[in-house]
C-alpha cells in the first residue's frame, strides 16, 4: 500500500484494499453482550471538517492489544453498504501511517471506492507463509516460541510471528475458543494453557506406546520391529494388569488384578493404535516429512503448538495480557527445544498428533493441510524455519 502511494498510484492502492482485512474498534461490553451486532467505536481527527472520522485499519497496521479496546473487521465494501447518515463524513485508512488515505463515507463518493472490494478475488488464497516485516520479532526467544505455532498459522493464514495478537478481531476469536475449545472465561484459558504447556492435551496412551519405542530403540540400538514393538506393549499391560503390592507411609496395598477381558481390550486398543503410527510415519515418510528409517520420537509438538497459539488467542480474547502471552510463547519454545532435535523432528510429532486426533486414518485435509504447511515452513527463503536455530546453544 505504502508502495502504490508513493508513486500515486490509487488504483493500486485501493485493489490492494480491497483485498485486506479492514479492521475498526468496537465497544468491548455490547460486543460481549451481543456478539452477533456490531458497535463501532468513531474516532476525531482535526484535519477533518467536523471532526469526526471512523478509523480503519489494515492488519499489520493494527495498534497494539489492550484490556478495553477491541477491533473487528470486515470488506471495504461493506463499509459503504453500512452507511448512516449519523455516521462520521470521513473514513481514514491507517491513520497517522505513511500509507494513510481518506475515503469520503457518504454515497455518491463511497461508490467510486467501493467497487474495489466487490471486484477483489475470494478471500482463501492458497496456503502461504505471511511475516510482519515491521512489529514481530524475527529473531530470538520469542519469535522462537511462535515459530512452534507456525504449522498453524500456515494453515489459518495468519502471520506466525505476531506477537501482538488481534486474530481475526475479537468477536471471531472469542467466538474460536467457545466452539473448538469450550473456553468462555480468564480461568478456562490459563488451565487449557498450563495443560498444553505440560503436554497433557493429549492421550497418555498416545505417549505410553512411543515412549516404549523410544525404550526399545535405545536398548536395542536403533530401529524397532512392529511386531517387536507390539508384543513388548502387551507384555508391559499385562505386568501391570496383575496386581502388586504398594507400600507407603499408609502401610501396605494391595492392588487386585484386572479381569482378564478388560486387559485383553486393553491390547488390542494399544496395538491398533501401532499399527495407525506406523501406517501414518510410512506416509509421511513418502510424503517427505520424516527422512528414511526416523520415526516420532513423541507428539509434544502437538500440544507445544497449540500452546504457542492459545497464547496468542487469550490475547486476541482478552483473557490474557501480552505479558502472559509473551512469556507462554517462550516457555512453549523453551519445551520444544528440550523434546526434540530439529524443526523437522517437531513437526512430524505435531502432524503425527493432529493426525492421531483428528484424522482417523483418511489421510484427509487435516493431514495433507498440514503436511502442505510444513513444505512450505521446510522451504520458504523466509521460513522461521530456516532462520532461527531450533536449539540455541
Amino acid at each position: 500500500m505504502f508502495e502504490t502511494k508513493s508513486r500515486g498510484d490509487w488504483v493500486g492502492y485501493f485493489s490492494v484494499l480491497g483485498r485486506s482485512m479492514l479492521f475498526f474498534e468496537i465497544e468491548k461490553d455490547k460486543a460481549d453482550a451481543t456478539p452477533s451486532a456490531t458497535y463501532a467505536v468513531f474516532g476525531r481527527d482535526p484535519r477533518v471538517a467536523g471532526g469526526r472520522i471512523w478509523a480503519v485499519y489494515t492488519e499489520g497496521m493494527l495498534p497494539a492489544p489492550e484490556p478495553h479496546r477491541v477491533f473487528d473487521w470486515n470488506r471495504l465494501e461493506w463499509f459503504a453498504k453500512v452507511w448512516d447518515p449519523a455516521d462520521p463524513p470521513m473514513i481514514v485508512v491507517n491513520p497517522g501511517s505513511p500509507c494513510e488515505a481518506f475515503l469520503p463515507s457518504a454515497p455518491p463518493h463511497s461508490a467510486t471506492w467501493a467497487q474495489y472490494g466487490t471486484q477483489a478475488p475470494a478471500l482463501r488464497e492458497s496456503m502461504r507463509l505471511r511475516t510482519l516485516r515491521v512489529g514481530g520479532p524475527l529473531h530470538g526467544t520469542v519469535a522462537h516460541g511462535l515459530a512452534c505455532g507456525g504449522l498453524l498459522c500456515v494453515n489459518n493464514g495468519s502471520f506466525w510471528n505476531a506477537m501482538a495478537w488481534h486474530g481475526t478481531g475479537y468477536p471471531d476469536e472469542r467466538k474460536r475458543l467457545r466452539e473448538w475449545w469450550g473456553i468462555t472465561t480468564r480461568e478456562e484459558w490459563l488451565t487449557c494453557l498450563r495443560d498444553l504447556l505440560a503436554c497433557e492435551q493429549h492421550s497418555s496412551v498416545w505417549d505410553f506406546v512411543l515412549d516404549l519405542r523410544r525404550t526399545i530403540a535405545r536398548d536395542f540400538g536403533g530401529h524397532v520391529d512392529t511386531g517387536y514393538w507390539r508384543q513388548a506393549a502387551a507384555n508391559v499391560i499385562r505386568a501391570r494388569s496383575e496386581g502388586s503390592v504398594v507400600v507407603s507411609e499408609d502401610g501396605v496395598t494391595r492392588t487386585e488384578p484386572r479381569p482378564e477381558s478388560e486387559v485383553e481390550a486393553r491390547i488390542e486398543g494399544v496395538q491398533r493404535l501401532i499399527g495407525r503410527i506406523t501406517r501414518y510415519e510410512a506416509r509421511m515418510r513418502a510424503d517427505g516429512v520424516l527422512d528414511g528409517s526416523r520415526y516420532v520420537t513423541s507428539v509434544d509438538a502437538w500440544d507445544l503448538g497449540r500452546a504457542s497459539k492459545m497464547a496468542r488467542w487469550g490475547l486476541g480474547t482478552r483473557y490474557g495480557t501480552l505479558a502472559e502471552a509473551e512469556s507462554a510463547v517462550v516457555r512453549a519454545g523453551r519445551a520444544a527445544a528440550l523434546s526434540y532435535k530439529s524443526w523437522q523432528d517437531f513437526s512430524a510429532g505435531y502432524i503425527l498428533g493432529r493426525s492421531l486426533h483428528f484424522d482417523d486414518e483418511e489421510f484427509g485435509d487435516w493431514y495433507q493441510n498440514t503436511v502442505e504447511a510444513h513444505h512450505i515452513l521446510m522451504s520458504d527463503p523466509g521460513s522461521p524455519w530456516l532462520n532461527i536455530p531450533f536449539r540455541h546453544h
